[in-house]
């Protein structure tokens, strides 16, 4: 194989693939990248961890002989780093090596076959639908905080989807809060299996998304496989394995009966939050939240560090009460509402709370209280 390709045109091609790329790896094969040059000046270049695979096409500026040959993901990224601006990078194998040329610099490297290189075999993908990418990063953004890390639970390490007559709905738990964002159902997705989309596919495609926010991505999918392709004919398809488990029904989990509304800007409500959990330490990390008529005051005690106290205004007007909160999981969701102010839906200092921007908004959380 021998193709000559930009600089700035590998580079923005590998640092998209080299990062499914696992840094230590047991299987020699999975450190590299294949990259396939055909005579029609098209070059293909792919990685995996065998749960995740990227395919990224572009153009070459030639193909001298068409090939393929698998090298190290973090070497070649390293090296595209490093070498000079606007010059034109020659990638030429032979004898189990491959020559890198750029400008006065020359490096060979080990290869390693290409018959070696594993493929996710993608079997029916039954499902097709697309989603504006845009739309996509959003609900990605509104959801992907909630994903839970305990790999016990491992059917809470991603983001659930499914839908309904009307709906597409995206969520993500990890028991101590609930994400939701819901889109009107996309043309193609009606009978969709559930699916959980895993968290390392979910950080990726975040990543690819923000080079293609104008344009839509194309979701393909069965029960147990996931591809997005994004950019059309010369872009990047990711294709992910689903995590093989069933998802609770968190819709049991939203409360609809809490009749106490509090209302207040979230900017300051975030900003007040922090200031007091300055003083929290790992044991207390709750922030207490007394409500009045009219006004919230934000409080967290510590047996190191002292007391902290801020009083927000508020629009708040049932009966007066405590509730606490973990100060981070309320941030990360106060973090995520756009608008000038924020409902919360209390109960009492025991139960669940729903938080919304407003009735109308796509993104709805739920929070469960912490004892203080």
């Amino acid at each position: 194989m021998k193709a000559t390709i930009e600089r700035s045109t590998l580079l923005r091609c590998l640092s998209h693939v080299q990062s499914v790329v696992e840094r230590r790896n047991t299987i020699p094969i999975l450190s590299n990248v294949l990259i396939e040059a055909a005579a029609d000046g098209a070059l293909k270049i792919m990685a995996t961890d065998l749960d995740l695979q990227v395919v990224e096409t572009l153009s070459a500026v030639s193909v001298e002989a068409p090939g393929a040959i698998t090298v190290s993901a973090h070497l070649l990224f390293d090296i595209a780093r490093k070498l000079p601006e606007g010059s034109q990078v020659s990638l030429d194998s032979a004898d189990n090596r491959m020559l890198v040329k750029a400008g006065r610099s020359r490096f060979q490297l080990p290869t390693l076959p290409r018959d070696d290189f594993p493929m996710i075999a993608e079997g029916e993908l039954p499902t097709s639908f697309e989603i504006a990418a845009a739309t996509l990063a959003q609900m990605i953004d509104r959801t992907r905080f909630a994903i839970s890390t305990e790999e016990t639970r491992y059917y809470l390490n991603g983001i659930f989807l499914h839908v309904t007559d009307e709906e597409f709905k995206a969520a993500a738990t990890d028991g101590h809060r609930l994400a939701r964002f819901t889109l009107p159902r996309p043309e193609g997705a009606q009978g969709m299996p559930d699916v959980i989309v895993p968290r390392k596919c979910v950080a990726e495609l975040r990543k690819l998304l923000e080079e293609a926010l104008d344009t839509s991505v194309l979701i393909d999918l069965s029960a147990t496989k996931i591809r997005f392709t994004l950019g059309g004919e010369n872009g990047v398809v990711l294709t992910s394995k689903l995590i093989d488990g069933t998802f609770p029904d968190y819709s049991r989990v939203i409360p609809t009966g809490n009749d106490k509304l509090l209302k207040l800007d979230p900017k300051t409500f975030y900003e007040g939050v922090d200031r007091v959990a300055t003083i929290a330490t790992e044991k207390t990390r709750a922030v207490k939240m007394a409500l009045e008529p009219d006004k919230v005051t934000l409080s967290v005690t510590s047996p190191d560090n002292g007391t902290a106290a801020e009083e927000l205004p508020a629009a708040y007007a049932s009966d007066g009460f405590e509730i606490g909160f973990n100060a981070n999981y309320l941030k990360d969701i106060l973090g995520q509402i756009e608008g000038d102010s924020v409902e919360l839906h209390l109960a009492d200092a025991g139960a669940p709370t729903l938080i919304r921007q407003n009735e109308k908004s796509e993104a709805l959380y739920v929070l469960m209280p912490m004892r203080v």
